[in-house]
């Protein structure tokens, strides 16, 4: 699609999406903030800055106090949908198996041939009662060693799922700010640090990491240092990353320099440019 057309039909939807929320229609304003920026991702980020902007401001209307208190209103309000019944069964009563009893009225009926003898007592033994013979007591059995104790390893943290292209656009226009402000304080910053600094951003995959800087820089001015350098591990060390995604955005380690060196150097122009922009 061409970068015109992203705009106008981008540019649609931001009308629609003011008119929704100035209608205070929840739903439909929800509907169409996603479509916005599914649509921005059809255009390179440095052609859909401004309304990139616009999506951002209009972002806080829709994480408001009153907004989500409206959302619950509407929601409250919403009558439930009406499951339909269904009908019961019918089971065939199961045949009633009728008890073998003698009617009360028929005679019973004894039999003659079957006598019962009288209980006799067994004869007594004049014999002297023996001895009771002793029992050797048990020996004690010594209780085997008890096993050594394996301890269960903790679940493996499970990676989590991919984003889609619209919340990483989305992810991406918030994320820029902070960089910028970490680059004009002269410092690094890690990806832990940036989830406090930012409490609403879920859990990244690390390819998403790196779709998420790239499209930070790629939101970037010619010739401007990369911020995706600010982002470091450990004792601000060098993110293991940055070189492929320097490299997707035309960045190469000059001949003779090390990479960690060369990274270094870019940490330092981008405090340099950004120490005096606002």
């Amino acid at each position: 699609m061409e970068i015109a057309t992203v705009r106008r039909t981008l540019n649609h939807t931001l009308t629609e999406l003011k008119r929704a929320i100035d209608r205070y229609a929840v739903a439909v304003a929800a509907d169409l903030y996603a479509l916005a920026w599914q649509q921005a991702a059809g255009a390179p980020p440095s052609e859909t800055r401004e309304q990139r902007a616009q999506l951002k401001d209009l972002k806080e209307i829709l994480s408001s106090r009153r907004w989500q208190e409206e959302e619950r209103r509407q929601a409250a309000a919403t009558p439930p949908k009406s499951v339909p019944s269904q009908p019961k069964r019918t089971v065939a009563d199961a045949p009633r198996v009728r008890p073998d009893v003698t009617r009360a009225s028929e005679p019973v009926v004894r039999s003659s041939r079957r006598k019962i003898a009288p209980a006799t007592a067994p004869p007594r033994s004049s014999a002297p009662p023996r001895p009771p013979v002793p029992v050797p007591a048990p020996t004690p059995i010594p209780a085997p060693d008890p096993s050594p104790v394996v301890k269960a390893r903790p679940p493996r943290r499970e990676e989590p799922a991919l984003l889609e292209t619209g919340q990483l656009w989305e992810i991406a226009t918030e994320l820029r700010p902070l960089l910028e402000q970490t680059a004009r304080a002269g410092s690094t910053i890690t990806w832990p640090q940036i989830h406090k600094r930012l409490p609403s951003l879920p859990r990244l995959h690390a390819d998403d990491q790196c779709v998420l800087l790239w499209l930070v820089d790629e939101d970037g001015r010619k010739a401007e240092p990369l911020l995706s350098a600010l982002v470091t591990v450990g004792d601000r060390q060098m993110h293991p990353r940055f070189p492929a995604v320097a490299e997707q955005l035309g960045w190469t380690t000059p001949g003779g320099v090390r990479p960690h060196s060369a990274w270094s150097y870019e940490v330092l122009k981008a405090h340099q440019h950004w120490r005096h922009r606002r």
